[in-house]
C-alpha cells in the first residue's frame, strides 16, 4: 500500500501528479508508462479490459511501485469487489447522480463496521498470509475513493457529495460534463467552466482531493491544474500511439513536400 499512501502525501503537500490511461490488455502497457507517470489510470468504463488483463496491470504497476486507480464500468459492488480483491489501490466511479450511489460505493470500498465490503482480499493479503484485523485496518486506511463528477445532477449536489465520509476525491470529467450541461465538446465553454470551478472551489473547501480525466491535451492540463486540480489523468495508451504516429507521417510529408518518399539506389 505504500504506492497508494505516497500519491496521497504528495497530493496533501501540493504536488501535482499526472497519470495515464491504460486500455490495451497487455500489461507491458503498464510496464512501458509507469517511469513516466505518477498513477496509473486503468480504464475498464470505455475498454473491455477483463479480470485477466486487469490482473496483469496491477501487477506491472505493482512491481513499478506506482498506484493503480481503477475506473469501473459502475458503482456497484459487483464491480467495485472484484477489483479491490485483484489488487487495485483505488476506484474511480463515473457517471454518479446522487449522494446515496456515492455512499454505497464508499462503503463498498471498506469493510464494516466503516463499511460493507465483503472479505475475499487474496492478492491485498498476500493471499491471506496477511490477512486478519492488521489488514482490514489497513486496507481501510489505505484504499483510494473517487467519483467523477459529470453529470448535472452531481454538480447540484457537490456539496453533500464531498461531505460523504470515507470520499477521498472527486474526478472532473469535463467532456461528459459538456454534453450533460447541453454543450458537447466546448470544455471552455463558460457554462462548463462555471461548473468546474464550482466543483473544484466546494471539494477542495471540503478537504478532498479533485482530480480530472481528459485526452492528451498538454495545454487543458495545464489550464486544469492552475484551476485547482490536482491530479490529472491526460490520454490513454491508443492516444498516445496514434498521435505520435499522425504527427510523425504527416511531419515526414512536410518535408518531403507532400509527395512520396525519394526513390531509392536503381536495382542492379
Amino acid at each position: 500500500m505504500e504506492s497508494i499512501n505516497a500519491f496521497r502525501r504528495a497530493l496533501a503537500a501540493g504536488q501535482f501528479c499526472l497519470g495515464a490511461a491504460v486500455t490495451f490488455s497487455d500489461p507491458l502497457v503498464t510496464e512501458a508508462l509507469a517511469e513516466a507517470v505518477d498513477f496509473i489510470w486503468i480504464d475498464q468504463e470505455h475498454s473491455p479490459l477483463g479480470p485477466e488483463a486487469l490482473h496483469g496491470h496491477l501487477l506491472a504497476a505493482r512491481s513499478r511501485r506506482k498506484p493503480a486507480l481503477v475506473r469501473v464500468t459502475a458503482g456497484e459492488t459487483a464491480f467495485i469487489k472484484p477489483v479491490l480483491d485483484a489488487g487495485a489501490d483505488g476506484i474511480i466511479v463515473p457517471q454518479v447522480r446522487t449522494v446515496a450511489e456515492v455512499e454505497r460505493a464508499v462503503a463498498d470500498c471498506r469493510y464494516p463496521p466503516r463499511g460493507r465490503r465483503g472479505y475475499g482480499p487474496r492478492v491485498p493479503s498476500n493471499f491471506g498470509r496477511s490477512g486478519g484485523a492488521d489488514y482490514v485496518s489497513a486496507a481501510d486506511a489505505g484504499v483510494f475513493a473517487a467519483v467523477m463528477i459529470e453529470t448535472r445532477e452531481a454538480v447540484a449536489a457537490i456539496d453533500a457529495i464531498v461531505a460523504v465520509p470515507g470520499l477521498d476525491a472527486v474526478v472532473l470529467g469535463p467532456y461528459d460534463l459538456s454534453g450533460a450541461l447541453g454543450v458537447l465538446g466546448q470544455v471552455e465553454h463558460p457554462t462548463v467552466v462555471a461548473a468546474l470551478e464550482h466543483v473544484i472551489a466546494r471539494a477542495t473547501a471540503a478537504g478532498k482531493f479533485v482530480g480530472a480525466g481528459m485526452g492528451p491535451d498538454a495545454d487543458y492540463a495545464v489550464r486544469m491544474a492552475r484551476r485547482g486540480v490536482q491530479w490529472v489523468q491526460a490520454g490513454s495508451d491508443f492516444g498516445y500511439l496514434i498521435g505520435f504516429m499522425d504527427g510523425l507521417r504527416q511531419w515526414v510529408r512536410t518535408q518531403l513536400g507532400g509527395g512520396s518518399a525519394p526513390a531509392g539506389p536503381a536495382a542492379d
